[in-house]
């Protein structure tokens, strides 16, 4: 692993970390959230003797600088940061694979860089419409339906008791275990702040109502498009990622039978490294079954 530090203005510096050949095919792994920071996870699945990863902890996420930071953090300053860092690694052009937020970023690079992208693995895509965001909360505790706006500008203690209602309330759409240990320490500060950044976000749409995301996604490059979503993911539901396949009629979508939000089910891991493989041997992520 190689890590390193980008400076990419208005006070934040991102902690970028690369795996595998230096001379490999270049992709690019864009985390969750928002605000979630890279994990080991977003690596499984590559040949490491093909690929060169490239995971940036995106602004007041993970590893980057200040952590929990909303000032000068919007999806338009996240496009510069992904053009800068492109620049800076000397970089044409990478497989982009994101999933949730991490699509969502996806698909506006995409957008934004249509010359930078040679295809897109996306999971679980989350498109950033309101309904998408007001159906994550529908049916959660009152306290947080109604108050997860207002955590950027809560006080200390009554941010925490939010931020753990809502990393329950996210265990339970997911399909995750409820019975696991809160967090608490420095793993809940980090929490917080994650929530920080994801509400912050969520409250504006993500900057991407006006116009919205899913009507310019068909002006998306022709490029390779694999569409990876749990058939029962209850936080982005897969009626989103078919509205995405029709107005990007190229894309493939499969769809997981018994899977749901978790990145680690072991189905939706297999179409990853499926997919993942097929690209490094002939450029497009084959035929599906």
């Amino acid at each position: 692993m190689h890590t390193h530090a980008l400076p990419v203005g208005g006070g934040h510096v991102l902690h970028v970390e690369e795996w595998g050949r230096a001379d490999g095919l270049p992709a690019l792994l864009l985390h969750g959230g928002p605000g979630s920071g890279c994990s080991p996870l977003l690596r499984r699945g590559f040949d490491l003797e093909r690929y060169r990863l490239i995971c940036p902890d995106q602004r007041g996420a993970g590893q980057s600088t200040p952590r929990g930071e909303i000032a000068n953090n919007t999806t338009a300053k996240l496009l510069d940061d992904l053009w800068l860092l492109r620049r800076r690694l000397g970089i044409e052009r990478w497989l982009v694979v994101g999933g949730s937020w991490g699509a969502t970023l996806a698909l506006a690079h995409a957008l934004d860089q249509p010359e930078a992208v040679s295809a897109l693995l996306l999971r679980n895509t989350f498109l950033a419409r309101e309904s998408d965001i007001q159906g994550f909360f529908s049916g959660a505790p009152q306290a947080l339906a109604r108050g997860w706006p207002t955590l950027p500008e809560l006080d200390e203690e009554p941010a925490r008791a939010l931020a753990l209602r809502w990393w329950g309330w996210e265990r339970h759409r997911s399909g995750q275990p409820e019975d696991a240990p809160a967090p608490s320490g420095e793993a809940l500060a980090a929490l917080v702040d994650r929530y920080r950044v994801q509400a912050h976000y969520l409250r504006q749409g993500c900057g991407l109502q006006s116009p919205p995301l899913l009507e310019r996604c068909a002006a998306l490059p022709q490029v390779p498009v694999r569409l990876l979503h749990g058939a029962q993911d209850a936080v982005c539901p897969p009626l989103g990622a078919q509205a995405l396949q029709a107005v990007v009629p190229w894309a493939e979508l499969e769809l997981l039978p018994g899977v749901g939000h978790d990145p680690a089910h072991p189905l939706l891991q297999d179409a990853l490294q499926r997919a993942l493989d097929a690209y490094a041997a002939r450029g497009d992520f084959g035929e599906l079954e």
